[in-house]
């Protein structure tokens, strides 16, 4: 299973159409620790949280990951050291939930643990619901399986309490704090406040 010990971007800018949408960013998150990436819409949260994925480069400065005696700086082994929580769920209207979290646990090597991801984020009970039929808020904790089962070290979540009621945020802040505790590295990008402890950039100052 892969292992990191810190993320770290430093003077890092970002551009999109034409458009700065921040510069100067730094930051340092190592194992066990928690960030929170706060500011008022448009500053760039999303944006900051795509570019330490890897999934776009970022336009000046540099992030990497470090994993025992190794800097990773490239992007696309960078990706492979991340768990993403985003907007988009990945699940197929047609697809039941099991179906889903089957084919991402395959992916991830972790067949076995489907049914039980399922009963920890409580879809135990719709685990044979096709995902059109999932409200907002249960195809967010199907992501949230999904992500717990990836095994991935480096967590980055868009707002993760999004469309979620009180059980379900509790749950989101029970499983940071025990990625945290296992020496993983979270970081979310929210509008809202984590019942968790940890620090805080803020954008957009």
């Amino acid at each position: 299973m892969l292992a990191a010990s810190e993320i770290r971007a430093t003077d890092l800018a970002c551009v999109r159409a034409g458009r700065t949408i921040f510069r100067s960013v730094n930051l340092q998150v190592g194992k066990g620790r928690f960030l929170s990436v706060t500011g008022p819409n448009g500053v760039g949260k999303t944006s900051l949280l795509r570019v330490l994925a890897g999934f776009i480069p970022p336009a000046e400065g540099s992030v990497s990951i470090t994993s025992g005696d190794r800097q990773i700086d490239d992007g696309d082994e960078r990706a492979s050291y991340v768990g993403w929580l985003g907007h988009s769920d990945a699940a197929r209207a047609q697809l039941s939930a099991r179906e889903v979290l089957a084919f991402f646990a395959q992916l991830y090597g972790m067949d076995h643990a489907v049914d039980d991801g399922l009963r920890e984020v409580g879809l135990g009970a719709a685990a044979d619901l096709p995902c059109q039929y999932l409200s907002a808020g249960q195809k967010k904790l199907l992501s949230l399986a999904r992500l717990k089962l990836s095994g991935r070290p480096v967590w980055l979540l868009d707002e993760p309490l999004a469309s979620l009621d009180t059980r379900a945020r509790g749950l989101v802040a029970h499983f940071i704090g025990e990625h945290c505790a296992n020496e993983g590295i979270a970081i979310a990008a929210t509008h809202e406040t984590l019942d968790f402890a940890g620090d805080t950039l803020r954008l957009g100052t």
